[in-house]
């Protein structure tokens, strides 16, 4: 019986420069998953803080809706009875209800824009990680390209790429 020979055509220890690049594309697509998951949660988070935003806004309409209604029901005591019994005592209710409204929407306001400011902080850290994320994944992309065209050129184009999306994603770290 013949004998047959398998013949590896890539040994493993045979490329040391293939073994670097799998140990960098595998460092390269951990920091991806990182930094994915980190630009969702900030995403996330700006949904929810632009939501609370709206529901403040909307809250904010609602008293000045009740603000001038009580603004027309002062005006409509000043016109048809302000000699009325009773006049001054429905006056004095608006006059307490209309300080309790521009009050409130003061606050609320200040609540809404500060809402408004967390949802474009978060944005803007979101669009670093968006962008250090593209960045690793062209570095990974590239420097697996070195186990189809054996080039030594693409691990290092992959390296630049992913040190350039780390460094991008850093920055929405310390944002």
């Amino acid at each position: 019986m013949a004998e047959l020979e398998i013949h590896h055509e890539h040994e493993h220890n045979s490329d040391p420069l293939g073994q670097k690049v799998g140990a960098m594309a595998s460092i390269l697509a951990v920091l991806l998953a990182v930094v994915s998951i980190a630009s969702h949660r900030t995403h996330t988070a700006a949904i929810i803080h632009k939501s609370g935003s709206n529901d403040q806004w909307a809250y904010y309409q609602a008293t000045r809706v009740k603000l001038h209604g009580t603004e027309m029901g002062e005006n409509m005591v000043h016109l048809l009875g302000a000699k009325a019994e009773g006049a001054e005592k429905m006056l004095a209710q608006y006059e307490g209800q209309k300080k309790k409204y521009e009050e409130q929407s003061e606050k609320i306001q200040e609540q809404a824009k500060s809402a408004d400011e967390a949802a474009e902080a978060d944005e803007h850290r979101a669009l670093r990680y968006d962008v250090g994320e593209g960045l690793l994944e062209i570095g990974l992309v590239l420097s697996s390209l070195y186990f189809i065209a054996r080039k030594g050129m693409f691990p290092v184009l992959g390296g630049i790429a992913g040190l350039a999306g780390i460094g991008i994603a850093i920055t929405g770290f310390l944002l």
